[in-house]
């Protein structure tokens, strides 16, 4: 598995640059030009709108980033400074199965968050990481896109972001639960430089795929 680092803190991604990244590098997945992918990120701030995202839903006032729309499942989430985004570009077992890779992408930070020593949960009903309590808050989000048997948009983990950013929006659509971050619930900074290497050696071992190799983006077709 190939892992990129496609820009962190003052060198984060514009939302627009790293979809592109993603769609050439799922068509040389897709074309079996490359092996399974992972590009690693942060963002500059942005709202992105999945499909079944609800006109409610959307920021209300001046939301302060673009909103953007975008062809993955899911509602309406952010990404922006603070925040761990990764995108498995990965070809899935056939038949695919879209559920099963959305349990492992949950596992992996499940696991990620209990080595850091905190407990997290699934919820039946809505995919998604989260801390239980009242009310549950949601700690790491996933939406994907299946083209051609290959996955493509992931997941992402709150490590240290600005939380405000989600007052601005019902998050994912849900309205009934709260939105929170490995430094909120740990009650220390957690960064997302300290959350990369975890999250790669864990989603490794989901994906069954142990061996990394780190590539820059310039070297994706090689």
């Amino acid at each position: 598995m190939v892992v990129v680092h496609a820009g962190f803190g003052a060198a984060a991604v514009p939302y627009e640059d790293g979809w592109e990244l993603q769609r050439r590098t799922h068509a040389l997945r897709a074309d079996d030009a490359i092996g399974d992918t992972v590009l690693l990120m942060e963002h500059r701030p942005v709202y992105t709108a999945g499909k079944r995202t609800e006109p409610q839903d959307r920021p209300f006032g001046d939301p302060g980033a673009p909103v953007v729309d975008v062809d993955r499942g899911g509602k309406i989430t952010w990404h922006g400074p603070g925040q761990l985004t990764g995108y498995p570009i990965v070809k899935l077992p056939d038949p695919v199965d879209v559920v099963a890779y959305v349990r492992r992408l949950e596992r992996m930070m499940m696991a990620v968050c209990a080595e850091l020593g905190l407990a997290t949960t699934t919820v039946e009903g809505r995919s998604g990481l989260w801390v239980e309590g009242t009310p549950d808050r949601k700690i790491g989000s996933i939406g994907i896109r299946v083209s051609r048997g290959v996955a493509m948009h992931g997941f992402q983990l709150n490590c240290d972001p600005d939380m405000a950013w989600f007052d601005r929006i019902v998050p994912c659509g849900i309205r009934d639960a709260g939105s929170t971050s490995l430094t909120g619930e740990l009650g220390r900074p957690v960064t997302v430089a300290e959350v990369v290497p975890l999250v790669e050696q864990h989603l490794a071992a989901a994906l069954d795929a142990p061996a990394i190799f780190h590539r820059t983006t310039a070297q994706l077709a090689r």
